[in-house]
């Protein structure tokens, strides 16, 4: 990525309330066995954790409280204080508020001032995106410590009170995949022995005539009346699409780095759905890595899936030995990739 080394010191996770099974979800919303049979048999996800109360939907935390929970210990871990962060980067297609930004929020509940803040909209994409805007930084010389962040409470567009039997499939879908949660990184210059080095990270739209595969809204006074679904889902084009768009990624990222594939030791694959993610994985056939995943509990938290699959590699990533994490959105298909190496 450049003569100045970036590694990855530290990460935090923050999940909202105890998990929610499928078992749970369909007593809530009055479906039968047959509904949870297939929620198993082709979504494949165990648990979620949401930031509502399921039975009043009222919210217990918001983005802000997720995200200040995961920076803190991120900040633990590697062993340094807010002072020392130098940049932060959020992303999220979920913020609290337009206004503030949500980043802000957070670094200032952490104490963080004086230092530059960004705040990305984006979908699942935007977690690798945090870590494009804070390497090309800290390239530079100008910073040495860079807080990212990632997170989505996904949870404030349900309705608890919904007939899931009486809903389209595309709203249906988004009660099932999806749960919320946050998580961080630190991101440093200098000398820190055993911290894995950024290699390569990779973002590009890929949308061009390509209609969207999800769509979130937002509602001000004008338009609160609107009959439109605040989320809808083309799970179809989803699954036609991501599966080809992370081939390409991972192709790109090899070529880029001049990896063979099978020197590859750990894949971080998209993390749409158990079911997916084992589809997925099985097209990048990285037959000799590890598969890191996480989805099957925490559900499809957005854009913190990737620091929950890091929260888990880190303290397994042995010297010597390589990743490759791929993240797909749907929203406007945008194709994202990260290499890690550790190199001692």
């Amino acid at each position: 990525m450049g003569e100045i080394p970036i590694r990855v010191l530290s990460v935090g996770t923050a999940l909202p309330g105890p998990p929610i099974d499928t078992a749970a979800l369909a007593e809530r919303f009055g479906m039968d066995h047959l509904w949870r049979q297939w929620v198993d048999t082709f979504i494949g996800t165990r648990t979620r954790h949401l930031a509502i109360d399921l039975t009043s939907g009222e919210r217990r935390q918001d983005l802000a409280d997720l995200g200040e929970l995961a920076a803190a210990q991120a900040l633990d871990r590697a062993g340094i204080s807010a002072e020392d962060i130098d940049v932060v980067v959020l992303g999220t297609a979920t913020p609290d508020t337009l206004m503030p930004t949500t980043v802000n929020v957070i670094a200032d509940r952490l104490r963080i001032d004086g230092v530059p803040t960004f705040q990305l909209q984006s979908g699942c994409s935007g977690a690798v995106q945090t870590f494009d805007v804070a390497a090309a930084l800290l390239a530079t010389g100008r910073y040495r410590t860079a807080l990212v962040i990632g997170g989505d409470v996904i949870a404030k567009h349900y309705d608890v009170k919904a007939d899931l039997a009486a809903l389209p499939p595309d709203e249906v879908v988004n009660y099932l995949l999806f749960g919320d949660g946050a998580g961080a990184a630190v991101l440093g210059t200098g000398d820190h022995p055993g911290a894995p080095v950024v290699r390569s990270v990779l973002t590009k739209l890929s949308g061009l005539d390509r209609a969207p595969g999800q769509i979130l809204r937002w509602y001000g006074l004008a338009d609160r009346g609107s009959d439109e679904a605040p989320a809808s889902e083309d799970y179809k084009a989803i699954e036609r699409l991501v599966p080809v768009l992370a081939e390409e990624v991972a192709e790109e990222l090899l070529d880029d780095l001049g990896w063979e594939r099978d020197r590859v030791d750990y894949l971080l694959p998209p993390q749409l759905s158990v079911t997916m993610t084992g589809k997925i994985a099985e097209r990048l056939a990285f037959s000799s890595a590890k598969e890191i995943s996480c989805v099957g509990e925490t559900g499809n938290n957005g854009n913190a899936l990737l620091f929950f699959q890091l929260d888990r590699l880190l303290p397994e990533m042995e010297a010597s030995s390589r990743a490759i994490a791929v993240a797909i959105e749907s929203s406007k298909w945008i194709k994202a990739g990260l290499a890690l190496e550790r190199d001692r």
